[in-house]
């Protein structure tokens, strides 16, 4: 059995993605790499009791960062942007 909350991970709030919000009704996801997309809209529709129009997947790679004498990466994670129908929003992104 699928663990829904296993399939999504975190939600990413930033500006860019406040503005999706508010325009387009469009929520973004940090979801697991292995998921696709029917997966996450089964997870979404079931986790929140949104219905889901529309599901696009992002890859992000590895973004190579410093501070001071220490280098490294940030983890690569796959990002999923969520379109709801009209009328449906998730009230737990209003901050």
């Amino acid at each position: 059995m699928i663990k829904y909350y296993d399939i999504i991970k975190a939600p990413i709030i930033t500006e860019q993605t406040s503005k999706l919000i508010e325009t387009e009704n469009s929520y973004t996801f940090e979801v697991d790499k292995k998921a696709n997309k029917i997966e996450i809209k089964k997870a979404i529709e079931a986790v929140f009791g949104v219905k889901v129009v529309r599901v696009n997947t992002i890859n992000v790679l590895p973004k190579f960062k410093r501070m001071g004498k220490y280098e490294g990466y940030k983890n690569a994670y796959k990002k999923a942007i969520v379109k709801l129908a009209d009328g449906q929003k998730i009230d737990k992104f209003t901050v």
